[in-house]
């Protein structure tokens, strides 16, 4: 069984016309058997974590009591974002399973959305906000060599905590970043094969072959994502991570929680007296996980 259908144009030409539809079953399985795994090592196996040193107490009671992590620009974005990445997912793989409506439309209009949303976070982020603090740095490769050193059982200092955003976060991110922009730019040409407010109806822009490999790299990225939101919606639910989701809708999270897993030196926060309350410059909000 292979991963591609392909199909015989009129001048005879073998050419891919898009992805094997039973992909979408194999992510879906792939997505349920990492939840069930991961949470079966934590529950069973899983050892407590262990950091390099905490927190100064000089430092902890100037943290304000709600440290903000995200505004409310950038949660409207993430949830703009959710909203059309859902409808996106559903209009797409609905129909493949057996739920027959007229989906295109809505499709084509959720991926504009999705499409103007991040090219927004893409100018919001670079000017706006912390750029890199998504991006893995030096401190990061070195923690994560410490815990691979420690799971195998092998001498390692502990681990630093972490900065806004710890490794598994950016990864994700990374991943989330390639099979979103490969579902973008290849939907993006795949408009001109239907009609929409945005340019003329061109099916012949590119050559049989070409919309074949186009069809079959936004199929690759659609079924990839399925998964990757699983994930996402799992890690989310999670009770030690519920935090974190909450403050993608209130904006801020607990001071216990940030001196718990964060390091004010990696993820500095303005400190005051505690007569007055803490600001904090909120940047760097690119959340994946």
């Amino acid at each position: 069984m292979g991963i591609l259908e392909w199909a015989t144009n009129p001048w005879g030409q073998n050419v891919p016309i898009h992805i094997a539809w039973f992909l979408i079953w194999v992510s879906i399985i792939a997505g349920l058997l990492f939840l069930i795994v991961h949470a079966t090592w934590l529950r069973f196996f899983a050892k407590s974590r262990q950091f390099a040193s905490d927190t100064s107490p000089a430092i902890a009671p100037k943290i304000p009591k709600h440290v903000p992590r995200h505004s409310l620009v950038a949660r409207l974005f993430h949830w703009v974002m959710a909203a059309s990445m859902f409808t996106l997912l559903f209009t797409a793989f609905l129909p493949k399973v057996g739920v027959q409506f007229n989906w295109v439309t809505y499709h084509w209009i959720a991926g504009a959305v999705l499409t103007i949303s991040i090219l927004f976070h893409i100018v919001h982020a670079s000017f706006w906000l912390d750029f890199w603090s998504i991006w893995p740095d030096k401190t990061d490769v070195q923690d994560a060599q410490r815990r691979l050193r420690r799971f195998f059982g092998l001498s390692a200092p502990p681990p630093r905590k972490f900065a806004k955003y710890p490794l598994e976060n950016k990864l994700f991110h990374g991943v989330i970043i390639l099979c979103g922009l490969a579902a973008i730019l290849t939907g993006v040409f795949m408009m001109f094969r239907v009609r929409t407010i945005f340019f003329p109806r061109n099916p012949y822009l590119f050559g049989d072959m070409t919309w074949g490999l186009m069809y079959v790299l936004h199929g690759l990225a659609g079924v990839g994502l399925i998964a990757l939101v699983m994930m996402h919606i799992y890690f989310g639910l999670r009770p030690e991570k519920q935090p974190i989701t909450k403050s993608m809708i209130f904006g801020w999270m607990d001071r216990d929680f940030y001196l718990e897993e964060h390091d004010p030196d990696r993820w500095a926060v303005e400190t005051s007296s505690i007569s007055q309350p803490s600001r904090v410059d909120d940047r760097g909000l690119h959340d994946a996980g």
